[in-house]
């Protein structure tokens, strides 16, 4: 297959090397990574199984190989592209571009043996930052606001700086936390508040997601196990658990991801608090944060072994709290597993 990549986690799977300005052009047996003269010593040394092309003109460099070529049809992924740069490209070129949505995140939804490895140990070392991050709310977080938690945050996860985050982590009390997306806020943080975290860090690129949520006592841990003052909480908290660990036991490979997405959604709505779980239940995770599989009340995308995927239900009640329990999972020999 002839095709053309910009986005930079595409390009990086492709030959082990991107910059934040490159292409990734394959036609027929040969493959090029274009990119300018900053990145020429890096890409020189690191770029696998293509040709480094360095050229402060990438579209013009494609459209010179594409024409050279002779090849009449190039898939691309429409989502990568600003229209500008795309008509760059194929400027007075005959050749047909078949936009392929999601074509990398295809190619990418069954991981390998070695991406696997990737995402496991970045799994493990998320889930690592997470009890240091509880040890260092016990003795510095309580009377922080969310901002100050959130820096926190990202200064546990990164090592100070030794990892890059595989996103802007969720910190979030009480009320807050019925936004499931919520910013930092003012709110401060007192013993036996409820407190939510999103957050994960990337190994070798390889990302890492995983939400907990708990009641901030003198010694808590980011466990399953919670108890809560409020029994309006508490039973939803235990709703999600359920929920989580019911999709966790019984997903198998060869389901379509909409049945795993009943699996948590059914529990929920059973227990008369469906109209607050407000998402779908899980999505993939590999070099992006976000990738397929999408596991989804609407998904038919058949769950295979390799695949990679959060397990996330959650409960919203707005203005009063917000409940999800999230880990990642990988599909081995037929059942999930968590990394």
């Amino acid at each position: 297959m002839n095709y053309i990549v910009k986005d930079e986690n595409a390009i990086y799977y492709e030959c082990d090397y991107s910059s934040d300005n490159a292409l990734f052009l394959k036609l027929g047996s040969e493959a090029f990574f274009i990119t300018d003269p900053r990145y020429a010593i890096e890409a020189k040394e690191c770029v696998e199984n293509a040709t480094v092309i360095i050229d402060g003109d990438l579209y013009g460099c494609a459209n010179k190989l594409i024409k050279k070529s002779k090849i009449k049809k190039i898939h691309y992924d429409p989502k990568e592209w600003t229209l500008f740069h795309f008509e760059k490209l194929k400027e007075s070129l005959k050749t047909t571009f078949v936009a392929t949505p999601d074509f990398s995140h295809k190619k990418r939804i069954i991981k390998s043996s070695k991406e696997l490895f990737l995402l496991k140990k970045s799994a493990k070392m998320g889930a690592k930052a997470f009890d240091n991050f509880s040890e260092l709310i016990k003795t510095h977080g309580f009377k922080q606001d969310e901002n100050i938690l959130t820096f926190m945050a990202k200064a546990m996860l990164s090592k100070k700086g030794k990892y890059e985050l595989s996103f802007d982590p969720i910190v979030a009390v009480n009320a807050n936390a019925a936004k499931p997306h919520a910013l930092p806020t003012d709110t401060k943080l007192f013993k036996k508040d409820l407190l939510l975290v999103d957050a994960g860090l990337k190994y070798k690129r390889y990302c890492s997601d995983r939400t907990r949520t708990v009641s901030a006592r003198k010694d808590f841990e980011f466990g399953y196990e919670q108890r809560f003052k409020k029994k309006k909480i508490q039973k939803a908290y235990d709703l999600v658990l359920k929920a989580h660990d019911n999709a966790i036991k019984k997903a198998r490979s060869g389901m379509k991801a909409k049945k795993i997405d009943a699996f948590t959604r059914d529990i929920i709505e059973k227990g008369g608090m469906g109209k607050y779980y407000v998402h779908s239940t899980g999505h993939g995770v590999g070099l992006d944060i976000h990738e397929m599989p999408y596991i989804s009340s609407k998904s038919d995308t058949i769950v295979e072994d390799g695949m990679v995927y959060t397990i996330e239900p959650g409960i919203y009640v707005p203005n009063e709290f917000g409940i999800r329990i999230e880990d990642m999972v990988a599909m081995q020999s037929g059942r999930a597993v968590v990394l």
